[in-house]
């Protein structure tokens, strides 16, 4: 009775040629995953059962035709097919577009079944873009393609890290804009769009850290743009956009120069920080520690998690790739769905 009450989570395989299907092996035989969750694969079971060959695992694959017939255990891995019988002839480490609609296959079944309320969340393997796009399938990434089935239009990208000091309380880093050229950012940024991710991650990380987070507001500019001398977007957008959401009650800063703000909040000045684009936030999560981070997709009317490295065909398949972002993953996605986390919209 105790493991039906725990949350289930689907675990999509991600892509077969990439590290995906070693990682969950290898984090199905950390005993924390079990005592947090019930997982299940939504992948192929013959790939599973080579990644379990690969790492030596003492487990068994079963196939399973619904989440309801899940009975997973440390020695017991239920996977329900998402995909067809066609990447089971493909290379390891390789970019094919049978690979990529397998990985898309795979992402819209566990999604499907969390929206139906079948599972409570998901947790996502990585894809790889190029042979998703070599599939004809023409999104930027996981976040946009479960936006998109999702119906919603506010939504981010936020990576998550647990504090070493206190596993309770971590450390979030939202997007303003996400997946497109440096180029393009400065068109997609707006006063509306840093409120509204200011919002979404003021209340993801209320309930991910049990109180309400201090939020720092990356500039976009090099040292907050001196006072326009480097542009005046932290004047004319960012300031405008962190005075309405202090007015809103959230206890926000910024904008703050980019590269003593991240200082800071490694250091615990700040829980959250909003920032301008990808790179400005995914280069200091993983410098960090980028095999703990946790993407979490805030916005959803259900709970993704994935974790924080791509398909790493340079260790796919060769027994090496680590697993502690699947196990930090998985775990996280577990305390969102137990606590009806503020990452389902509409609810906090």
């Amino acid at each position: 009775m105790a493991q039906m009450n725990k949350p289930q989570i689907a675990i999509t395989m991600g892509d077969p040629s990439g590290v995906g299907p070693e990682t969950i092996v290898g984090a199905w035989r950390d005993p924390a995953v079990h005592a947090a969750a019930r997982p299940l694969v939504v992948g192929h079971p013959e790939i599973m059962r080579r990644a379990a060959d690969l790492l030596s695992a003492d487990v068994e694959v079963v196939e399973i035709s619904a989440p309801e017939d899940a009975r997973p255990a440390p020695s017991r891995i239920p996977v329900l097919t998402g995909c067809s019988d066609d990447v089971l002839s493909i290379k390891p480490a390789t970019v094919d577009p049978r690979c990529g609609r397998a990985a898309y296959d795979c992402v819209l079944s566990a999604a499907e079944l969390a929206l139906a309320g079948r599972v409570d969340a998901i947790t996502t393997a990585p894809l790889n873009k190029a042979a998703m796009h070599r599939a004809g399938i023409e999104y930027p990434g996981h976040t946009e393609i479960l936006a998109e089935l999702c119906g919603v239009d506010d939504y981010a990208m936020m990576l998550y890290l647990r504090r070493d000091h206190d596993a309770s309380r971590g450390l979030g880093v939202v997007h303003v804009t996400l997946h497109m050229a440096l180029w393009d950012v400065f068109s997609h940024l707006s006063a509306g769009a840093v409120l509204a991710k200011t919002r979404l991650i003021d209340r993801v990380m209320t309930d991910l850290n049990g109180a309400r987070p201090k939020v720092g507001v990356c500039a976009l500019n090099p040292h907050a743009g001196e006072q326009g001398s480097f542009g005046d977007e932290e004047q004319t957008m960012i300031r405008p956009a962190v005075v309405r959401a202090r007015e809103a009650g959230i206890d926000v800063a910024g904008p703050l120069p980019a590269d003593t703000l991240l200082a800071r909040a490694a250091e615990g000045d700040f829980d959250a920080v909003v920032a301008m684009y990808h790179d400005q936030g995914h280069i200091a999560i993983k410098l960090l520690d980028m095999h703990r981070a946790v993407n979490i997709t805030l916005g959803l009317p259900i709970v993704r998690t994935s974790v924080a490295h791509g398909t790493a065909f340079d260790l796919a398949w060769q027994g090496r790739a680590k697993s502690t972002g699947m196990i930090e993953a998985i775990g996280v996605a577990a305390r969102l769905a137990a606590k009806k986390s503020a990452v389902v919209a509409g609810t906090a």
